[in-house]
């Protein structure tokens, strides 16, 4: 249940990675930001994009990673379903833990919630060890503390034990620029 949207927290800040490395990566950068901008609330910052070493799985193409804050009145249950159906949109089909994928979408943070059920877990519970999401949020939301760890993003992104290449390759390229 979406108990902070039912609590009347109607206008909450949610961090989202979004990352591809399959097909036109940009594109479904661009894409994936545009539709969540057009039906889970309003964009407000993106990131720089980068290019990113694969994670986990690593014999697999290089990702493009972006984060993205946005104001949304979906609670997080109803912010994933959203999620889950845009990246189906985009052409995500199930597959395996950490493989290829045509789009990928994270919630990372959802306001100060913290969460671990089953289906949903927030914060991102690998947020802490994974640079490619760590190096985008800190670049727009530096002053983030982590609910859970109560250290800042900045803070985490320097003991990140993750030696993942994490390369921005561009600065302004948005759907909301």
């Amino acid at each position: 249940m979406d108990y902070l949207w039912m609590m009347g927290y109607t206008n909450v800040q949610a961090a989202l990675s979004l990352g591809s490395n399959l097909g036109e990566r940009l594109t479904m950068i661009r894409d994936a930001e545009r539709l969540l901008g057009e039906r889970a609330g309003i964009v407000t910052v993106v990131s720089s994009i980068y290019e990113t070493s694969p994670w986990g799985l690593t014999n697999q193409p290089d990702f493009l990673n972006r984060v993205l804050l946005m104001q949304t009145s979906l609670g997080p249950h109803a912010l994933l379903d959203l999620i889950k159906r845009i990246e189906h949109e985009l052409g995500r089909r199930p597959a395996g833990k950490w493989t290829a994928r045509e789009i990928d979408i994270d919630i990372l943070l959802y306001g100060p919630s913290v969460l671990s059920l089953e289906t949903l877990a927030i914060p991102h519970p690998m947020l802490a060890q994974r640079r490619f999401s760590l190096l985008p949020l800190a670049e727009v939301w530096p002053d983030c503390i982590h609910p859970q760890l109560n250290k800042k993003i900045t803070s985490l992104l320097k003991s990140c034990p993750d030696q993942g290449r994490v390369q921005r390759v561009n600065y302004l390229e948005s759907a909301i620029a």
